[in-house]
């Protein structure tokens, strides 16, 4: 009955919409717009009633049986659309996570690398500053000149003291300490 309804205030609408298109400000033309308004509203309010269940006394057989149909298309349609969201949003999920995969191994791999080069550095610099070959010359102006090499010398004249005389000494050239901790600043 609705739908008849509906479909009577359609065709009714579209042949006074062709009478009015002659005088498009005119008032008939605002109170026929008005009056289908108030019509259209009053359908969609006695439609959102039955809707939530309310006015049913009224209501055939008929139209009971076309709104359970309505509602039933409607849960079909919510259900629909909320398994689509929910199957989308797991694709999502699962293509970040291949994602985030794909990244944790690269940086694995990059942290590997680091690490072998870490290893390969740090076996080169004990083989370039732990054997036995002579440390690089130092710098002209922290070397004294050979021949002029002060030394200190402590103790007295017994095989112990003689001993810790030489451990005493006091060596400014430098060179065991350039070697060892100044490498770095040789040019």
């Amino acid at each position: 009955m609705d739908r008849i309804l509906e479909k009577y205030e359609r065709y009714s609408f579209a042949e006074r919409q062709l009478v009015a298109n002659d005088q498009p400000d005119s008032p008939a033309n605002w109170t026929l717009e008005y009056s289908k308004l108030k019509a259209r509203i009053e359908l969609l309010q006695r439609n959102h009633r039955h809707y939530m269940g309310e006015d049913l006394d009224a209501i055939s057989m008929k139209d009971l049986q076309n709104l359970e149909q309505q509602l039933d298309t409607a849960l079909k349609n919510i259900r629909s659309r909320k398994n689509q969201l929910l199957y989308d949003s797991i694709s999502e999920l699962q293509r970040k996570e291949k994602a985030i995969q794909e990244q944790n191994s690269m940086l694995a791999k990059k942290i590997k690398e680091k690490e072998k080069e870490m290893g390969q550095q740090t076996q080169w610099v004990q083989q370039n500053h732990c054997t036995n070959a002579p440390p690089p010359p130092p710098p002209q102006f922290l070397m004294a000149p050979h021949h002029q090499l002060p030394c200190l010398n402590i103790g007295g004249g017994t095989y112990e003291a003689a001993t810790e005389a030489r451990r005493n000494e006091l060596d400014l050239t430098l060179d065991s300490l350039y070697s060892c901790h100044l490498g770095c600043f040789a040019a």
